[in-house]
């Protein structure tokens, strides 16, 4: 079965981690730095991200607004060219919240859906980041 991952910004990352692995039966998968963190369970990945204001998925908006609990959650597509992928997507008028990010797992984008919900373009940079692992 394919993985789906889901982002949710939280306010304390090791607060997260001991709440969905503890409390909801999830295993960490890496937490290589304060901000960031995945947990999964079964095929679902749940990428945990502290705002964050100098880089990753928690990463200010290049309009100032900070990503906050609530209203920045969104799922993940994973893409083999990032770069190809938002080029293509601005051809056909997609707008987009923000720059590609680097982050510590990969690189990431937000486009919005028609409605203005956002769902994050993602190209992993580690192995273990892949949702096909």
């Amino acid at each position: 079965m394919a993985k789906v991952q889901v982002r949710y910004i939280v306010r304390d990352v090791d607060a997260a981690i001991a709440f969905y692995c503890q409390r909801l039966g999830f295993s960490e998968v890496m937490h290589p730095s304060p901000a960031f963190a995945m947990v999964e369970r079964g095929p679902l990945r749940l990428v945990l991200s502290a705002p964050n204001p100098s880089a990753g998925g928690g990463a200010p908006m290049p309009d100032g607004r900070q990503q906050e609990p609530g209203g920045w959650n969104r799922f993940a597509i994973e893409v083999e060219d990032l770069e190809a992928t938002v080029a293509e997507l601005r051809a056909h008028g997609a707008r987009f919240r923000n720059q590609i990010v680097v982050g510590v797992g990969g690189n990431q984008i937000l486009v919005e859906d028609p409605s203005g919900n956002p769902i994050e373009l993602f190209q992993p940079t580690r192995p273990v980041a892949r949702l096909d692992t």
